[in-house]
């Protein structure tokens, strides 16, 4: 079991939450990519976003999905904030 398997199962028994649910790949790869086209600091609030848009019904792939294109597509003279 890696590192991210024990802090997941951990992190989820704290939240109630079944590790099964969580797709670690889709929220790592929005991550990425809000880090690298958008900025760093925005990967932990957009992952954050997609927990309380899932909370409030949203489907986790779709909500990912929706996001990730918006930081992939997002301009590069945006970022220079």
């Amino acid at each position: 079991m890696t590192t991210m398997d024990r802090w997941l199962v951990a992190a989820c028994a704290e939240l109630d939450l079944d590790p099964a649910e969580v797709d670690v790949s889709q929220v790592l790869d929005l991550a990425r990519d809000v880090a690298h086209n958008v900025l760093r600091p925005g990967a932990p609030v957009t992952a954050y976003l997609l927990g309380i848009a899932v909370g409030r019904g949203a489907d986790p792939a779709v909500a990912a999905a929706g996001l990730a294109g918006l930081a992939q597509n997002w301009p590069s003279d945006a970022s220079a904030d």
